[in-house]
């Protein structure tokens, strides 16, 4: 055994014995050096399943062990329930025999196990960021009580955090937690996919003094085996008829231990209740199961037990739900419905499955509606297969993954720790408000007079409420927003309707069908009994058939570098080794369709009636960008009608008479001319995309939109390129 393992307190040394392990893996000795040795942060990165929590938790219980805090010492904050719910499992099999407790913290925990923590704060909290924000406005006389000798803060999953309102909005509370607490606790970030250490470690060290030690491992290579296929999906086709594409999916997925991921909910739904009327027509058991955001804890649960049982086959079908480390025992394989939309997205899937040393086996299976013969040349081609092969490629030649862009503004964010702080301490005089505002690191850019112009008008709305004594206070209009529990959360909350059978809760859905419709949920078919508006359920029964449910979804960014590659796809004679049949030959079709139309040589083609089209190949951000340039600034000059298309795929714009020749040189021409993200944002906009957008003034909205949100730059190099 390592010098690692013999630096480890005697009750985590027995574990080892217990379970048989014959060695510390090589980032667990890693972190132990650092944690032992350095006063340094640590950011853990290795593949998924390779020993990140005991890399984290080892040496951190060790030193608890030998040196035990008088308060709570160790935070560990995860992304979702059901992770903090695993981890919280595993924790406790390990301390055992240890006088260090674990606590779990979120929405499902009961009051009284929370009290008793209240009561004596030791040991180790899991937590999410909504409940320590909770936390931070409720509980704020007693959190020197609770963390005043916290000595580390664990971060799992921090790919999921950075770049968002919610990963600044945990930096904003370890900040606030460290201030109030005159501590400065070492932080340890978790994660399997991260393209850009420095840009992770930056983001992990905000707001502290000491460094980030990432150890380098050499992963070894791991061996994966992929596999894309591609069908047609006839629209006209009977519900009740099983496709080609349905039974694909069900032969993939038959007796084995299955996760099937989808882009959205509707999809999961669809899939599951697909697969469950293929096993009842050929008397196969039924280990369907759905896991996504609208169904209930219980079924949720239910899924995961499912997965974990071993030598029982079971299927799930998940959106991101299961994207996250929850440790679901053995998977045989995963299959991937469409695209995913990034390389760090099919990497944290594809390191689902694998293992326990066997290869990860991970097949992706993407449709399209069948073109008709009429069909424009960007409707032609099959973009969901295209991105598969361009984010298996970029991650097969290059290894490489998308580095996270931190938000500029994230004004949202700024109302909700404007409004937290207040909660928490009551009452603060202006500037003692916008010094602990302004002092969060997440808001560096935010100036003195955007925070003023942000009071003003929290002021005027009654948000915030200015006393006779200049001080203030949250206003009767604010504590409407912040006296309910969904402000602790950073992202918009759903109110959707509560779907129950009896009074078992199912799940929920966005807008309930009639009394007598029926509609599916859990990858079953429920039939409408009875709505009740006022307190938002709907009584609903089982029957049989097969329906659908809408979900509204974001559909993500994508990345610059995945649609060159798209392009490179389409254009290089390489075949490759992973595509069936079907795949193989939708791509020898649209490879030859591409050539005759001569795409390989240029980037914007006539299409007919005046329309011409633009194949950018670039990403979500620079594609928006191009969009309201030509919008801003061609309406006139190229007499355009029209500009639809798909982002980030194509542009199709009508033009005038004889402009077709002029739109390059246009675009060009502006490119090379000081235009600014905030000349493309017109003075009558006011674009809300976050949950406290509403509060904000307008002008801050639209500053905050050019910077984060367009890109001229990236515009104008990609451009050169053309």
């Amino acid at each position: 055994m390592s010098d690692a393992f013999t630096r480890l307190a005697p009750f985590i040394q027995e574990y080892i014995y217990n379970h048989n392990w014959t060695e510390l893996r090589p980032i667990q000795i890693a972190a132990c050096e650092v944690i032992f040795d350095t006063e340094a942060h640590l950011l853990i990165t290795a593949a998924t399943a390779a020993g990140k929590t005991e890399a984290a938790f080892l040496p951190v219980l060790t030193q608890l062990y030998e040196n035990p805090a008088n308060t709570i010492g160790a935070l560990y904050i995860g992304p979702i329930k059901a992770l903090i719910n695993d981890q919280f499992e595993r924790l406790n099999d390990l301390l055992k025999s240890a006088d260090i407790p674990v606590w779990h913290w979120h929405g499902d925990v009961t009051q009284s196990r929370k009290n008793k923590l209240l009561k004596n704060p030791k040991g180790i909290l899991q937590i999410t960021p909504e409940s320590l924000e909770s936390l931070l406005i409720n509980k704020n006389i007693d959190l020197i009580r609770l963390f005043g000798d916290l000595r580390f803060v664990i971060i799992d999953e921090i790919h999921a955090f950075m770049g968002s309102e919610r990963g600044c909005q945990i930096i904003c509370q370890l900040q606030r937690l460290g201030k109030l607490t005159q501590t400065q606790p070492r932080r340890i970030g978790l994660s399997a996919t991260l393209g850009d250490y420095s840009m992770a470690e930056d983001w992990l060290r905000s707001g502290t003094e000491k460094p980030v030690i990432t150890p380098k491992i050499d992963a070894g290579k791991r061996q994966i085996k992929l596999a894309v296929e591609h069908f047609y999906i006839n629209t006209n086709q009977v519900d009740s008829e099983v496709t080609a594409y349905e039974q694909y999916v069900f032969n993939l997925s038959k007796s084995r231990k299955c996760l099937i991921f989808a882009n959205n909910r509707t999809q999961t739904e669809s899939v599951i209740a697909s697969l469950r009327q293929i096993a009842a027509e050929q008397a196969q058991p039924d280990i369907y199961h759905v896991h996504h955001g609208s169904i209930s804890a219980s079924l949720r649960q239910a899924a995961e037990n499912a997965m974990r049982e071993p030598n029982s086959p079971a299927v799930t079908a998940a959106t991101l739900t299961l994207e996250l480390g929850i440790d679901i025992g053995h998977l045989e394989r995963v299959i991937q419905l469409e695209s995913p939309l990034s390389v760090a997205s099919f990497l944290q899937r594809l390191g689902r499955s694998g293992r326990r040393g066997e290869a990860a086996d991970m097949r992706f299976v993407c449709t399209e509606n069948e073109p008709l013969a009429e069909a424009s040349l960007p409707e032609q081609i099959p973009w969901q297969l295209l991105q598969c092969i361009a984010i298996i490629q970029l991650y097969l030649e290059e290894r490489w993954i998308e580095p996270i862009k931190p938000v500029k503004y994230p004004l949202s964010l700024l109302y909700h720790q404007t409004m937290s702080i207040l909660a928490a301490t009551g009452e603060l005089s202006p500037a003692a408000l916008a010094k602990q505002v302004l002092s969060l690191p997440p808001f560096a850019a935010i100036s003195q007079e955007d925070l003023k112009l942000l009071l003003r008008y929290l002021i005027d709305i009654d948000h915030i409420h200015r006393t006779e004594q200049g001080k203030l206070i949250i206003g009767l209009a604010g504590e409407k927003v912040v006296g309910k529990f969904q402000f602790y959360a950073v992202f918009p909350d759903t109110q959707e309707y509560v779907v129950k059978q009896a009074a078992t809760e199912i799940g929920s859905i966005a807008m309930p069908p009639p009394v007598g419709n029926q509609f599916a949920l859990a990858g079953r078919t429920w039939e409408v009994l009875e709505v009740d508006f006022r307190k938002k359920v709907v009584t609903a029964k089982q029957v049989e058939g097969k329906a659908t449910i809408y979900w509204r979804g974001g559909s993500g960014t994508i990345h610059t570098k995945i649609l060159q590659r798209m392009r490179q796809v389409l254009i290089e004679n390489v075949e490759y080794s992973y595509l069936q049949n079907n795949a193989r030959r939708r791509l020898q079709k649209v490879r030859k369709l591409v050539q005759n139309a001569g795409l390989d040589q240029k980037n914007i083609l006539q299409l007919e009636k005046g329309k011409c089209c633009i194949f950018p190949w670039i990403g979500t951000v620079a594609y928006r960008t191009l969009e309201r340039l030509l919008n801003s600034f061609c309406r006139e000059s190229l007499e355009i009608n029209s500009i639809g298309g798909g982002n980030p795929y194509y542009l199709i714009i009508k033009l005038g008479k004889n402009k077709f020749k002029d739109i390059y040189p246009e675009i060009v021409s502006l490119c090379e001319q000081r235009i600014t993200p905030e000349d493309l944002v017109s003075s009558s906009e006011a674009p809300k995309i976050q949950k406290y957008d509403e509060f904000i003034p307008h002008s801050l909205l639209r500053k905050a939109f050019a910077y984060d949100c367009l890109d001229m730059e990236e515009l104008k190099q990609q451009v050169a390129n053309w």
